[in-house]
């Protein structure tokens, strides 16, 4: 019985939460990446990240590691280095008009991250990215997407207590503030060999459609600063809004959807 309850209450609040609109909220994870956003190295032939956004004027949400928010850093060793720090590379994606959002100071995975430093380890990670996204942008941050979305339910509900609201792929969530994971990391590289086939757009647009029949209209997209995810981007963003899809920041769209 307590589960028939609990499979109604999710019912429910999907169907006061989902709106008849058609938002996308599109978001990325792990930057910033000042090549993947200006298109610069080997890998990019045609504009960058932010080029696309631009020509299509899309509203998005960037979910960015702390890390990379200190001064004279460029990324990863193995990363294409560019004369733009990963932090002048944010200031000018704020300046831009988008929003930037936590992905948490270190990247590691909440659960393993727990294991090493503890609950309070994994909230002190989490506020030192937010207290550097302040810095940037004068705000704290308001979402948190925990890296590869594994966390623990007292992490994430001592993370609301402080103010967060923690995105989520988990099937608890109602379908509008449910992340589609895009799977567009699974096509990084040269050779990638499990990208979805016979294409990520195709597989994007599939999982658009699986929610449409559950009658939601409001897509959370959890992309990633990735050169392949911008050539795709630039077919995938202009068949959405033919679709009638309207894009919107994260702010937008939990206003819009009831969540905030």
């Amino acid at each position: 019985m307590k589960h028939v309850v609990v499979a109604f209450c999710l019912l429910v609040a999907t169907t006061l939460f989902a709106s008849d609109k058609k938002l996308i909220a599109l978001t990325f994870d792990d930057g910033p990446r000042p090549y993947v956003l200006y298109g610069q190295g080997p890998a990019h032939s045609s504009g960058g990240l932010l080029d696309v956004l631009q020509k299509n004027q899309t509203p998005a949400t960037f979910f960015y590691m702390g890390w990379r928010l200190t001064p004279k850093t460029f990324g990863d060793p193995h990363e294409f280095r560019t004369t733009t720090t990963t932090l002048d590379a944010a200031r000018d994606v704020f300046k831009r008009g988008y929003q930037i959002e936590d992905h948490s100071y270190s990247h590691v995975q909440f659960k393993l991250f727990q294991k090493q430093h503890g609950e309070d380890g994994v909230i002190n990670d989490v506020d030192r990215c937010s207290n550097l996204i302040k810095d940037l942008t004068g705000r704290r941050a308001t979402y948190i997407r925990p890296p590869d979305w594994i966390t623990t339910d007292d992490i994430n509900r001592k993370l609301a207590a402080r103010g967060y609201h923690v995105l989520g792929i988990w099937s608890t969530l109602p379908l509008p503030w449910r992340d589609v994971n895009t799977a567009d990391y699974l096509c990084a590289g040269e050779h990638p060999r499990q990208c979805p086939k016979p294409s990520l757009q195709d597989f994007v647009l599939q999982e658009i459609s699986q929610r449409e029949k559950k009658g939601t209209y409001a897509h959370i997209l959890a992309m990633h600063e990735l050169s392949t995810t911008t050539t795709t981007l630039k077919t995938l963003i202009p068949e959405l809004k033919q679709r009638g899809y309207r894009f919107v920041t994260m702010d937008e769209y939990m206003k819009e959807v009831g969540g905030k």
